[in-house]
């Protein structure tokens, strides 16, 4: 990883490009962050940067955080994240990351939570396929089926397809396109699919396959 950033999710919108087209994409509140803390291979045993993004009222930050912010002379951040990046000796604490980082047609990584869709069953979990509606199917064809054989192994295997919670979960969407970056309103314009509600915290990453 050479670069990273902090954002919110807005929404969706389109814009133009150069040819006069419409192009599908999703803004993100990127920034700014601010670098607060700085881990060393002397001090923790792995180089990284922690970064800091969204104001909080010192009323609403408990002890040890206040102690963490205290430290790097910071003011309290709503969400803090971790990134290792391949060099970390141009980032001192304090220092401000701005949408600026990246440019117009950069490929990056999206690191996200997934929207939580409370516990479904197999069709929505798994696309399981109904039985059919008619001859005696009865009020099951919605059911997931036989889950197990008989008593060898008189079990059900770890890992099978069965209903339960959905979403809510650590995503990562590979290889999207950067398609405008606004440096002023710290907005970042991705085309593809961003993982996560409006409202939701991403880490944006240059692409690993780039």
């Amino acid at each position: 990883m050479k670069k990273a950033i902090l954002g919110k999710k807005i929404g969706m919108t389109q814009i133009f490009d150069e040819n006069g087209k419409v192009v599908p994409v999703t803004v993100v509140e990127a920034g700014p962050c601010v670098v607060s803390q700085k881990k060393t291979v002397e001090t923790d045993g792995y180089d990284a940067v922690q970064i800091g993004f969204g104001d909080l009222r010192p009323k609403l930050v408990n002890k040890p955080m206040k102690g963490h912010f205290d430290k790097s002379d910071i003011a309290p951040k709503r969400v803090l994240r971790e990134c290792r990046f391949d060099d970390i000796s141009t980032y001192n604490v304090g220092d401000i990351i701005k949408a600026d980082v990246f440019e117009n047609g950069d490929k990056i990584d999206i690191v996200g939570t997934s929207k939580g869709k409370g516990y479904a069953g197999v069709i929505k979990r798994w696309n399981f396929r109904r039985l059919k509606e008619t001859h005696g199917s009865g009020p099951v064809v919605r059911k997931g089926g036989s889950i197990g054989a008989c008593s060898d192994p008189s079990r059900v295997f770890k890992g099978k397809k069965m209903s339960g919670h959905l979403g809510a979960e650590r995503v990562t969407v590979q290889n999207l396109k950067i398609v405008k970056v606004d440096v002023e309103n710290n907005l970042i314009a991705i085309k593809g699919a961003v993982p996560g509600p409006n409202g939701g915290i991403v880490l944006i990453c240059d692409s690993v396959k780039a």
